[in-house]
């Protein structure tokens, strides 16, 4: 991307110069010309066919230090900037035509760069936002597009985003692409998992599970295809550092799923992965059950590594022997 750094900087001079103590005046010029002078063709609002730190890669090395020198002057109103970036985005997305958005993109990818966490400070009223627009697509993968760029600095915070606005949305039509395909490069960017162990528990890795798994949910077929490859990579991050003192948490909501109805989905997908293991028979009150390899193998794991396990099973048996 093209600009004259010298007379942005001439611009970011004369603002701070009029405005001495009010940074958010400084920032939000920045956002202002940035977007004024860095015009592109309207694009998909996921950025989808782009590389993960686009528009911000092609910014030349002087812009950037231009930039990063502005933001740290005003590191105090930088949570508040980038309410403005996205907030303004979907102001433009109402105009006909509206602007190019690259400028408070190139701003927003800037400020987490460097505070991922502000992306994740009030997740809560990101989520209302995205209620809010549910009848505009564009608008929620614009939102969603600026929250997830926090993960790709850390992994950690872009699971919390992820659990806190990509989740709660896994069933809507327009949005469900986005947030798999989000996930899936997310995990891609941060192949070390350690970095975000502890922050899947068992609320959100059975919802995970089942979407994956379950047959008949709001998933297509490809998007629970794309899932099910991430399943194994999630289970790790679930499980942690020390799955000899969680797994017993997961076996309430493994046995409860062990039913003669599990999902062929499960099972296909397991005897792939452990190279064509045959059905396990397990004969329950008289009755032949054919439970799913995945779920019988995530049981004896939990049996197998976390004693505690058996103390759940013990608390449990009864009620799953029908």
């Amino acid at each position: 991307m093209q600009l004259n750094v010298a007379e942005l900087q001439k611009e970011l001079d004369k603002s701070q110069s009029v405005f001495p103590e009010n940074p958010s005046v400084w920032v939000k010029d920045l956002a202002g010309c940035l977007n004024y002078k860095l015009q592109a063709p309207k694009s998909d609002p996921s950025l989808s066919q782009h590389t993960h730190d686009y528009p911000y890669c092609l910014v030349s090395k002087e812009l950037k230090n231009a930039i990063r020198s502005l933001l740290g002057k005003s590191s105090g109103v930088l949570e508040l900037f980038f309410d403005h970036c996205i907030y303004t985005m979907l102001q433009e997305l109402d105009k006909s035509p509206g602007e190019s958005l690259h400028g408070y993109r190139i701003c927003i990818q800037a400020v987490l760069l460097e505070r991922p966490k502000i992306a994740t400070t009030n997740l809560g009223k990101y989520l209302e936002l995205l209620r809010s627009h549910q009848n505009r697509p564009a608008k929620c993968l614009t939102i969603l597009w600026a929250l997830g760029q926090a993960g790709f600095t850390d992994l950690a915070e872009g699971l919390r985003v992820w659990l806190g606005v990509m989740l709660p949305v896994l069933g809507i039509k327009a949005l469900s692409p986005y947030a798999v395909s989000y996930l899936d490069r997310l995990l891609t960017v941060h192949p070390n998992l350690t970095k975000g162990f502890g922050m899947i528990g068992p609320k959100d890795f059975f919802p995970l599970l089942d979407f994956a798994f379950m047959p008949n949910n709001s998933l297509s077929p490809s998007l629970q295809e794309q899932l099910r490859r991430l399943y194994p990579r999630l289970k790790v991050l679930a499980l942690g550092a020390r799955p000899e003192t969680t797994l017993h948490t997961y076996f309430p909501s493994f046995l409860s799923r062990a039913t003669p109805s599990c999902p062929p989905a499960m099972r296909k997908e397991v005897r792939r992965g452990a190279g064509g293991s045959l059905r396990i028979p397990w004969a329950v009150r008289r009755q032949q059950v054919w439970f799913s390899p995945q779920l019988l193998t995530s049981m004896s794991q939990c049996l197998s590594v976390d004693p505690l396990s058996f103390s759940v099973w013990r608390q449990l048996y009864t009620k799953h022997l029908s």
